[in-house]
């Protein structure tokens, strides 16, 4: 059964398209996926991004447990609302999930993607020997982002927000984390499911445009992030993901999960990289495309058209020597296409080379 958030009846009276995203049926836009993009690039927009996975772990062995799981080291958040992004990756380094993890008083707050929830859960209870306390939290969670993300929430709520990236504060009954999926500022809140309505509704009559899941899938590539289950999965290793930078190798004694088969990666030599692509044809690239590169095949891991720079973008993961020209196989023939180092967007600007 297709399971809905608490923000679901609005989504219906603003009259989104409604599909089905990893169970949960989700707004894809709410009349233009194009309108919102560019919303969002320049103004502000909001997200139901409740289907999302939240759990609190909490516990005196709670840091121990973490350090462990996650490649990124924990033990970097020096005080409560502190967030790192992180991975966890099985013993063979493939990528389980990618996870922000933020500090709190009892424990951690650990927050995973829907599709992943049920491998997530049961990872984490299954490593856990140090009698932590694991918590699926109940809770709403939307994203504010944009330009005029953190004055709108301001206005409206009235509330503080943090001042840094990657840090969260709690105000009243809201979580408030200053991070996002779209390559601009912004906020993420974590709610109870009795206030969603309320809030959401408060920052929509303040002048913030409700924005679909469509929008956010070009907003995260153009950003060059990463989407769970096409450019990451259990089955590659952060090295060959764009993704080493969230290795923290420097406590030589901390032995995460998958260490030793990325040591063994790194001794033999990655032979692919995930890179970033510009068509310079007409036509949009698709994931499952073919690459066609001097130094060999690769693969298109996601793609999209790009409201920004009025072309198709995407990332693929390709021979490690491939450079410059290529071309992708699209509709039974080859177009030509450039490989360039994402991001693509920053500040509603071209930055790719």
């Amino acid at each position: 059964m297709t399971k809905t958030t608490a923000l679901f009846d609005m989504h219906r009276e603003l009259g989104a398209k409604l599909v089905d995203f990893a169970g949960w049926s989700m707004p894809l836009h709410y009349g233009s996926q194009i309108e919102e993009h560019h919303c969002v690039r320049k103004a502000a927009g909001i997200f139901d991004v409740s289907h999302m996975t939240i759990i609190d772990v909490m516990g005196a062995g709670s840091e121990t447990y973490f350090r462990r799981l996650i490649a990124n080291d924990v033990a970097k958040l020096k005080s409560n609302g502190a967030a790192l992004y992180g991975l966890l990756l099985n013993e063979e380094g493939g990528i389980i999930d990618d996870i922000i993890v933020y500090r709190q008083r009892a424990g951690f707050r650990l927050i995973s993607n829907a599709s992943t929830r049920h491998g997530v859960v049961a990872w984490l209870h299954r490593h856990n020997s140090e009698g932590i306390e694991i918590v699926e939290a109940k809770l709403a969670m939307m994203a504010i982002q944009g330009p005029q993300a953190i004055q709108a929430f301001k206005t409206v709520n009235g509330g503080a927000v943090p001042t840094a990236a990657f840090t969260a504060i709690s105000s009243g009954e809201l979580f408030v984390a200053r991070t996002g999926y779209t390559g601009e500022d912004g906020l993420e809140i974590i709610l109870p499911e009795k206030l969603a309505t309320e809030f959401w509704k408060q920052m929509v009559d303040g002048g913030v445009r409700p924005i679909g899941l469509g929008a956010r899938d070009s907003l995260r590539l153009e950003a060059g992030l990463n989407l769970y289950g096409l450019d990451m999965t259990e089955n590659t290793s952060p090295l060959v993901s764009n993704l080493s930078w969230t290795l923290c190798w420097e406590a030589r004694d901390r032995n995460f999960i998958g260490k030793e088969a990325l040591e063994r990666q790194l001794e033999e030599g990655a032979s692919l990289k995930l890179t970033g692509l510009v068509l310079e044809a007409k036509g949009v690239m698709r994931a499952g495309q073919t690459v066609y590169t001097g130094s060999g095949n690769g693969v298109v891991t996601s793609g999209i058209f790009s409201p920004t720079l009025g072309c198709s973008i995407a990332l693929a993961r390709l021979p490690k020597e491939a450079l410059g020209s290529c071309e992708i196989g699209l509709r039974g023939k080859r177009a030509k296409a450039r490989i360039v180092r994402p991001p693509f967007v920053r500040h509603g600007k071209k930055i790719y080379q």
